[in-house]
């Protein structure tokens, strides 16, 4: 079968790779949809990064050159024979995150932590680009009726973006500032005024995503090259925001995210960066301001806790994917169309999903 393949940076290659076997705990999935994360771009751009480049993965064993793709879901076409809870026909969207079950974090029921985390299309066990990929029962979970099996692909973002809002020192009627609407900034947007936010701030350089994120909850856009964000947001805010969200991996909006919190307010950072950024401790310790990251959700068997929760408000209306969609392509056109046109501003792609 076909599968997009990760060889090194700057080197995806569309090649034939085996078809997935199927363990006694396991469905085989015929992918219908994938969705190129800002993850994956990073790995393409700088990587390997999550990507084991020289050593296997401890849990996996595995190392590129590895299928990609781990925003994804399908259609079930087969089950092992101990699965109980997955049928053949179910169509299901994948928790990706690979854990090890035995670490102080996995045994907290933090699997996202886990000491020797990975992710299915980057630490090995096949690819969302990929035409079947095969995972373990209780990482497939099956979509609400009346959810499109495209919007699959949608469910792993939107948990990280809801992760990061529980995560955050946020209460309703917060003022917010999130600073890049990529496509997490903008699950950002959406679970923030999803979560009763009061007035949110987007401050972005791109037009069209700052469009996209006032169509999304966002009050008050900022492009960031025509205006100075903390000064404005200060201002509007009588000396800040209750909550910021940094989703741009720079060091200037790092930098602003705390600068435009209020005193006693909260940083989530929720960016992987691909260098390192300097900050001024002073800026935290004289406001007294908390700073924190996000990785990815609460995830595990069965995923019943933000993974889940995004299906149903999916479900239910509360969250929408559709506009973040800006592109649907095929497995041949991943780099030149994929990869290559989210690097490229003037094509204004936001998330791009990879069909079969």
């Amino acid at each position: 079968m076909q599968s997009a393949v990760f060889h090194g940076r700057e080197d995806i290659r569309v090649e034939s790779i085996p078809e997935p076997t199927v363990g006694s705990d396991d469905v085989l999935i015929d992918v219908v949809a994938c969705g190129i994360c800002g993850s994956d771009l990073h790995e393409y751009v700088a990587g390997p990064i999550f990507i084991p480049g020289e050593e296997p993965h401890p849990i996996t064993g595995e190392m590129a050159p590895v299928p990609m793709g781990h925003e994804f879901g399908g259609e079930v076409i087969a089950v092992g024979d101990d699965v109980e809870d997955v049928a053949v026909g179910d169509v299901v969207a994948v928790n990706p995150i690979i854990y090890c079950g035995e670490c102080r974090y996995c045994e907290a029921g933090t699997y996202h932590l886990c000491e020797s985390v990975g992710f299915v299309g980057l630490a090995g066990g096949g690819g969302g680009f990929s035409e079947q990929v095969a995972v373990p029962a209780e990482q497939a979970i099956p979509l609400p009726d009346g959810v499109p099996a495209e919007y699959s692909a949608l469910v792993e973002p939107f948990a990280v973006g809801l992760h990061a809002v529980r995560n955050a020192e946020f209460e309703p009627g917060d003022s917010v500032a999130v600073y890049g609407t990529g496509p997490i900034g903008l699950t950002v947007v959406q679970a923030a005024a999803a979560g009763g936010a009061g007035t949110i701030f987007a401050v972005e350089p791109q037009d069209s995503r700052r469009e996209m994120a006032a169509d999304l909850g966002a009050d008050v856009t900022i492009d960031p090259t025509d205006e100075d964000a903390v000064e404005t947001i200060v201002d509007q805010t009588d000396g800040g925001v209750e909550a910021t969200f940094e989703v741009a991996g720079i060091g200037p909006t790092v930098r602003d995210a705390i600068a435009s919190a209020k005193k006693e307010g909260s940083v989530t950072i929720v960016s992987i960066f691909e260098e390192h950024v300097e900050i001024d401790p002073n800026a935290i310790v004289l406001g007294e301001r908390s700073v924190g990251g996000t990785l990815a959700y609460e995830g595990g068997p069965r995923s019943d806790v933000e993974f889940g929760a995004v299906l149903d408000m999916f479900a239910d209306g509360t969250l929408d994917p559709e506009p973040l969609i800006t592109s649907r392509i095929g497995l041949d056109a991943i780099v030149d169309d994929g990869f290559e046109a989210l690097l490229d501003d003037d094509r204004e792609e936001v998330k791009i999903l990879v069909e079969h």
